[in-house]
């Protein structure tokens, strides 16, 4: 395929979350409820939608953890409820309403804010938390944050030659800084988008189009590992019709295998790869 610009995610194309950002959903949960999902299961929530910030992520495992304590619904069903009712939180708190004749029984136990807290506490460790939060961590710990092994190829931005360069993604922009300069991967400031940047969040079109507007070119790739970096790129295409999107999905992320394939390729993406360094393989 032909494209002026490759645009990034992070999180599972640039790094490796696994043990990072998804060990931190499931031991946030863990720690607050005596209970959590899997890693395995944090993937039914990005399939379900609309959980690109995975604070949020957090805040809807916790309500479901919380509802299968009262009723009798499993995660499959809860999540594809989700997915129903259009993916998010805003969503999950919706199952919750539909689940229970009392929903205050899970509503009163729930605690976003601290699940935030003690989210950044493990992800960040004590002294990015004191930088970057302004304030005491509520219990030492050395960080997640450091367990995120590098995908990207220095080679392989080397073979996208000449083509602009972007970044569109869920992380706030401090977190985005740390992953950026750990790959090595220099982006202009006006050529990325952060969680700090926009409101909407993907599959949202709007970062992905402005990010093509400054760049000032005619066709994107947009490279994810979830069905809404894909959606985003579908969108995109579909609401800027002064340029061309393609959608790869990476394998490297929470979808993987045949399944992982399979899935990417019935919401339309342009091609699926193993990981971003088979991308330039991919244009003209």
């Amino acid at each position: 395929m032909h494209a002026d610009a490759v645009v990034l995610d992070i999180d599972g194309v640039l790094v490796d979350v696994a043990d990072s950002y998804r060990r931190a959903i499931v031991e946030s949960v863990d720690r607050h409820h005596g209970t959590t999902i899997s890693r395995d299961d944090v993937q039914l929530f990005k399939d379900a939608g609309g959980f690109n910030n995975d604070w949020e992520l957090t805040y809807a495992a916790a309500l479901y953890v919380l509802t299968a304590r009262e009723t009798d619904i499993t995660l499959p069903a809860f999540t594809d409820e989700i997915a129903a009712r259009g993916g998010g939180l805003d969503a999950a708190e919706s199952v919750v309403e539909a689940s229970l004749s009392d929903p205050s029984v899970v509503f009163d136990q729930w605690d976003p804010d601290g699940l935030r807290e003690t989210f950044q506490a493990l992800y960040l460790g004590a002294d990015r938390y004191r930088d970057l939060e302004g304030g005491e961590p509520p219990f030492d710990a050395p960080g997640y944050i450091h367990h995120e092994p590098v995908i990207l190829r220095s080679e392989t931005v080397d073979s996208l030659g000449d083509r602009g360069l972007g970044v569109v993604t869920g992380r706030p922009a401090a977190e985005a800084d740390i992953a950026l300069s750990r790959v090595a991967l220099d982006v202009a400031d006006d050529h990325r988008f952060t969680m700090d940047d926009w409101e909407e969040g993907k599959p949202h079109p709007a970062a992905l189009v402005t990010v093509a507007e400054r760049l000032g070119v005619e066709s994107v790739v947009f490279v994810g590992d979830t069905l809404d970096d894909v959606k985003t790129a579908l969108n995109a295409d579909a609401a800027d019709p002064e340029r061309v999107y393609y959608g790869i999905g990476v394998l490297s992320g929470g979808l993987s295998g045949d399944d992982g394939r399979q899935k990417f390729a019935e919401i339309g993406a342009s091609a699926v790869v193993e990981d971003v360094n088979e991308v330039p393989d991919l244009l003209d």
